[in-house]
């Protein structure tokens, strides 16, 4: 597919396949359209040319998006007064099954509880959202995308502001949604050297184009190079 805003190119010819199970990373420079992939993947954007398909249909025909999460860049942009709390945050994503006069039944309040503990959130259940960390808000929101069981969850650059610590505890609950719950994950991140020790494939952007490699075997110094240019080089850092 193909894609420019007004007259500028962002992707030219792409080409990309998300296999179920996967856990892909899409990486890229600044300016590289990764959060457009993103976009044009869910539907929120439409390619000038090319397709798209989700689950065997055409995006145009696909219809059960219950089936799909996407965990924005600005879903922790709010007002840290928020008075709002962690149960209602995640209740927010159940509207639809409410009914007429939008009161959580005993189901409702048993999936909640359900998605909290997987994201071991279950004791935050009644603290305010604009009261907890970085990383717990961020568990809180997968929380709430959990709810609706979703087959695939998107996410554009989550760990954005998010401690070392919590990013250790982000990646464990990764691991857990991906190998034992079998939810394919697709997460845009500008970490590099992290992102493809967890994945098990990365897509690479740059040049308009996307390139799909096995994280295993995923050369970043010549990535980087065919990036930036034959002067960049990789700054190895461990802490």
């Amino acid at each position: 597919m193909s894609f420019q805003y007004d007259t500028v190119p962002v992707l030219k010819d792409a080409q990309l396949t998300i296999c179920d199970g996967d856990f892909m990373g899409i990486v890229g420079p600044n300016g590289s359209a990764k959060s457009t992939l993103v976009k044009l993947l869910l539907g929120l954007l439409k390619p000038q040319q090319g397709e798209i398909s989700i689950m065997g249909q055409p995006i145009e025909a696909f219809k059960d998006w219950q089936k799909i999460g996407y965990i924005s860049q600005k879903v922790r942009n709010f007002n840290v007064g928020f008075p709002a709390t962690v149960e209602e945050i995640i209740a927010a994503n159940l509207y639809y099954e409410m009914g007429f006069f939008k009161f959580l039944r005993k189901k409702h309040h048993e999936k909640i509880d359900r998605a909290l503990e997987i994201v071991n959130m279950t004791d935050y259940k009644k603290r305010l959202i604009g009261t907890l960390s970085g990383g717990e808000q961020q568990r809180v929101f997968i929380a709430r995308t959990l709810i609706s069981n979703p087959k695939v969850i998107f996410m554009d650059e989550p760990l954005v502001g998010v401690d070392i610590a919590s990013q250790d505890k982000f990646y464990t609950l990764m691991d857990k949604l991906n190998r034992e719950m079998g939810i394919t994950l697709i997460m845009v991140s500008h970490d590099l050297g992290v992102i493809t020790e967890h994945t098990n494939r990365v897509a690479c952007l740059g040049n308009q184009e996307v390139f799909t490699h096995d994280s295993k075997t995923f050369n970043q110094e010549e990535y980087i190079k065919s990036v930036y240019g034959e002067k960049a080089k990789l700054l190895h850092h461990r802490h």
